[in-house]
């Protein structure tokens, strides 16, 4: 990690290139948004104004208690149940991301929960696609330049992989990029239907798999070998597979510090999975004590495959720009950090390798070269 550039303003920051490939379109509406919809269709919400209902999302996930957890997205699912709600909310996620200055992003979410009012799984993912391309457009009226892909997931406590896996596989020209399974980790593992990774395989279809969030390291494990994930949805827990000098990364003498790595994090680090780490969920799940004790910035000098994202914006109350100024404020890092996350979650997008570097060569590294102090 180099120290020598200035401290970056959130301004700054704002106005950076970024790149997030785990964020929730379901843990992302506006509180605005979540008003006007449930009153469309009836549902009771816990407050009635947008800075209540923000601040009561927020203060839940932030509770320590996983039902209170859950229970928010008992309310976001609850209003994303038609055409159009699923083609605003995604619309909105487009723009709010835009304004935030990502240039790329990856919108998982699981289509089988958006069935309540009829509509089919075909349904629901072209309601998605319609929103984000109306976001696209509508975010380079506004001069902004966005790219964004579906993920499309299933369930992992339910038993409808193999078609959830189908539907993204015929959607891969309908703007579906890759495939996740979410929900439930720990007893849910990716051996409960081990025939769709063999299928995904065969298809060529791209595979990013949440693991070692809830679960330690042998969930990791799972997702990388028999799952034959690209990619670890958080993975935050690989630490537990390395152990550290108590002084890492620099001990008071100013002598480097060590720290060894286990076989499965030799491998992960080996074969540069990238991880998808999410430190303000990290902190409100858990997963991590704090922002500045945070395992992204030890696994970052160890050379993971390192990248930022946000998880759930609304229940943290995030953005991008707040991820990466927390890091900065917290951890110490610099511009030159936040670039090397960011061109590695470039890289690591589930597009062809062409267009990841014309994201990398004309847009990311222009970016940051226009602000000085970037040593790229």
């Amino acid at each position: 990690m180099t120290t020598e550039n200035a401290p970056l303003t959130v301004d700054v920051i704002r106005s950076l290139p970024k790149v997030v490939l785990h964020d929730h379109l379901d843990g992302g509406l506006r509180p605005a948004t979540i008003l006007e919809l449930a009153a469309d269709v009836g549902h009771q919400l816990p407050a009635g104004d947008a800075e209540s209902l923000g601040a009561w999302f927020a203060e839940s996930a932030d509770s320590g208690s996983l039902v209170r957890y859950l229970e928010t997205f008992d309310h976001t699912i609850a209003v994303m149940q038609t055409r159009d709600a699923l083609a605003r909310v995604a619309r909105e996620a487009v723009l709010d991301l835009a304004r935030d200055g990502v240039v790329y992003a990856e919108q998982r979410w699981a289509p089988e929960q958006h069935l309540q009012r009829g509509l089919t799984l075909q349904e629901t993912v072209d309601a998605v696609q319609s929103g984000i391309e109306q976001g696209v457009a509508e975010a380079a009226a506004e001069g902004r330049t966005i790219r964004v892909g579906q993920l499309v997931t299933a369930m992992r406590h339910a038993d409808r992989w193999q078609e959830i896996a189908e539907l993204a596989v015929a959607n891969r020209a309908n703007g579906v990029v890759g495939f996740d399974i979410a929900g439930a980790e720990d007893g849910f593992p990716p051996s409960r239907h081990a025939e769709i990774w063999r299928y995904l395989a065969d298809q060529n279809f791209p595979v990013t798999i949440h693991a070692g969030e809830a679960a330690g390291p042998a969930s990791i494990a799972e997702a990388v070998h028999l799952g034959q994930a690209s990619r670890i949805g958080h993975g935050v827990r690989i630490v537990e597979d390395i152990t550290f000098d108590p002084e890492f990364p620099h001990s008071t003498e100013g002598e480097p510090g060590t720290a060894a790595l286990g076989l499965l994090a030799h491998w992960v680090r080996d074969h540069q999975i990238p991880l998808e780490l999410c430190p303000s969920s990290n902190v409100q799940t858990g997963a991590a004590t704090s922002v500045a004790d945070h395992p992204i910035t030890r696994l970052k000098e160890l050379d993971f495959a390192v990248t930022l994202n946000t998880d759930n914006r609304l229940m943290s109350r995030t953005t991008m720009t707040q991820e990466m100024a927390l890091l900065v404020e917290h951890a110490g890092w610099t511009i030159d950090d936040l670039a090397d996350v960011t061109m590695t979650a470039a890289w690591s997008a589930f597009v062809h390798h062409d267009e990841r570097r014309a994201l990398v060569d004309d847009v990311i590294l222009p970016g940051y070269q226009e602000v000085q102090g970037a040593q790229l």
